[in-house]
């Protein structure tokens, strides 16, 4: 059973943030591998997954949607060894990030045991708009409950 957050009648096209939020509270709780989210400038985020004994090649990064989700699947060479103790397993993972809308993945690298991932947030752009409100040529065109079309200016004036 979920939640609703926006239960407001004042919160209008919000039903994909609160999809986004429902995914990320069913992304696992799991603490393994470990990781760590720093701002690396004003507009970048890095995410570093501790993936110690993953190769390149059993790492395996991929953006759906609005979910950055990270794989490692270790290959068992276990085969023909003798362990007396064995306290380094063998193990698979899924890691799940929920991005916000136009976050972009900038890039991705291994460096000891380490997997960093770059994204950047794009400032987003301030728009103004101007609406008219338009008068009913005649009022018995308008049929109740029905309102008057309204023009929408921008600022630098060009009609929508």
């Amino acid at each position: 059973m979920s939640t609703r957050v926006f239960t407001s009648p004042l919160f209008l096209g919000f039903d994909h943030l609160e999809q986004m939020l429902e995914r990320a509270s069913k992304a696992s709780n799991d603490g393994y591998p470990p990781y760590n989210i720093e701002q690396i400038g004003p507009n970048g985020l890095r995410i570093t997954l501790a993936v110690a004994g993953f190769t390149m090649d059993e790492l395996q990064l991929t953006q759906e949607d609005n979910q950055l989700v990270i794989r490692g699947r270790q290959a068992d060479d276990s085969q023909g060894r003798v362990f007396l103790h064995r306290g380094i397993a063998a193990r698979q993972f899924q890691r799940a990030f929920v991005l916000a809308e136009g976050i972009e993945v900038k890039g991705a690298w291994l460096d000891n045991g380490l997997l960093h991932i770059d994204l950047a947030r794009p400032q987003p752009e301030t728009r103004v708009r101007n609406i008219e409100i338009g008068r009913p040529e005649q009022a018995s065109d308008r049929a109740p409950g029905r309102s008057s079309a309204a023009r929408v200016r921008t600022v630098d004036g060009s009609a929508q």
